[in-house]
């Protein structure tokens, strides 16, 4: 809650920066975090309105809940290949970010993870990643298009919900489900391949998307009506 601290010096001898350590420090705009930190906590830097630059260095092998939440100026990062747990809302209601990068180490995209970053325009998901998680893209408005790696078995409910711009996706024979939700008002996606894979999709998947008839009536001979209806 130190909301007049701008700028801040960690020290090599830091291993680990602990739950809530800045959280609320409004007026805080960038920070070089130390090779010697392996783990940052749970709310780190939640509420930090003004942060706009961080880097996270190779020793991070974990990021908490709520590291970065409301991070509103923060515009790109990199997460690297150190990094193999990331908690749910990690970067959740980061409005301006643009760019992610998530390298090659990270099994899951979390819960929640880029949920309301609305300029979020640009991301690499690694061959690693196993699982779309829960609301894990809600609605990231700028997001027109996303490559999901063979690596990927589940997309879970909610990941692309409101996903407004969203008019190009490639979901991989990987793929075994679909979750509730996971497209819902996918407005501006026209066109999707389901392939054979896939034996399960949830209620209201595809509600709201544009998709022709005759692949609208092939899904439903396939999944039944229910991912098209309204919640």
């Amino acid at each position: 809650g130190c909301e007049s601290l701008t700028s801040l010096v960690i020290p090599d001898s830091v291993v680990s920066i602990g739950h809530g350590a800045f959280r609320g420090c409004s007026s805080l705009t960038s920070l070089v975090i130390p090779d010697s930190v392996t783990s940052i906590g749970d709310c780190v830097f939640d509420g930090c309105k003004s942060l706009s630059s961080v880097v996270i260095p190779d020793s991070v092998t974990s990021i908490g809940k709520d590291a970065f939440y409301g991070c509103v100026s923060l515009s790109e990062i990199v997460i690297p290949s150190s990094v193999t747990s990331i908690g749910n809302r990690a970067f959740n209601k980061c409005d301006s970010l643009r760019s992610v990068v998530i390298s090659d180490g990270v099994t899951s995209i979390w819960d929640s993870a880029f949920d309301g970053c609305d300029s979020l325009s640009e991301i690499v998901i690694p061959s690693s990643v196993t699982s779309i998680g829960k609301s894990a893209f809600r609605g990231c408005n700028s997001l027109s298009e996303i490559v999901i790696p063979s690596s990927v078995t589940s997309i879970c409910d909610w990941a692309f919900w409101n996903c407004r711009s969203l008019s190009e996706i490639v979901i991989p024979s990987s793929v075994t489900s679909i979750g509730k939700g996971a497209f819902y008002v996918c407005d501006s996606l026209s066109e999707i391949v389901i392939p054979s894979s896939v034996t399960s999709i949830g209620d209201s998947a595809f509600y709201g998307c544009k998709f022709p008839d005759n692949l609208k009536q092939e899904l439903i001979f396939r999944f039944g009506d229910k991912i098209f209806k309204q919640l």
